[in-house]
């Protein structure tokens, strides 16, 4: 299958818990797809305008397709999704997490860019952590061979991209 028949699959698997949006243009560049998640959870003391606590959790997916990629692109990538994810993450006192994820669907893959991949982590903690901390995920599906590919912390991204697609190469 075609990575923008992928594409549009995978958007629909996203579609039931994420804010989807088309064609999103950031500073430098821009991504065909990118959703957006948003979860608050708060606990009271006795009513409700009472709150004991409360945390936030936000996670900025970017979805890049292409037809080849190399380790130049894929750099370039990287760098455009996070900056842009960082520009979305807001810490305070309520602010847990966030998770800044690109998702690659690419035909073929070049193995000095699968390494690069593998080997991408980037964690940063807002005032030792009291505000949060993020965490930047990469997963890629090379979909002229139904391989599946991740950093350490994009396992889960790794296991959504396996979990729509893994049928289609047998």
């Amino acid at each position: 299958m075609d990575p923008r028949e992928c594409l549009e699959k995978l958007l629909n698997a996203y579609s039931h818990r994420y804010d989807i949006a088309r064609d999103v243009a950031v500073e430098g560049g821009s991504f065909p797809a990118a959703a957006f998640f948003f979860l608050r959870d708060e606990h009271y003391l006795v009513r409700r305008d009472k709150t004991f606590y409360a945390v936030e959790q936000h996670d900025y997916t970017y979805f890049y397709v292409t037809d080849h990629l190399t380790t130049a692109e894929l750099r370039r990538q990287i760098d455009l999704s996070l900056k842009a994810g960082m520009a979305q993450v807001k810490p305070h006192k309520e602010h847990m997490s966030s998770y800044v994820t690109l998702v690659i669907l690419a035909d073929v893959i070049d193995p000095e860019a699968k390494k690069l991949l593998k080997r991408t982590r980037f964690h940063k903690n807002f005032r030792l952590a009291l505000h949060g901390w993020m965490e930047y995920h990469i997963a890629a599906m090379e979909c002229s061979t139904t391989s599946f590919l991740s950093n350490p912390a994009g396992r889960v991204a790794r296991k959504t991209l396996e979990n729509n697609f893994v049928s289609w190469g047998k």
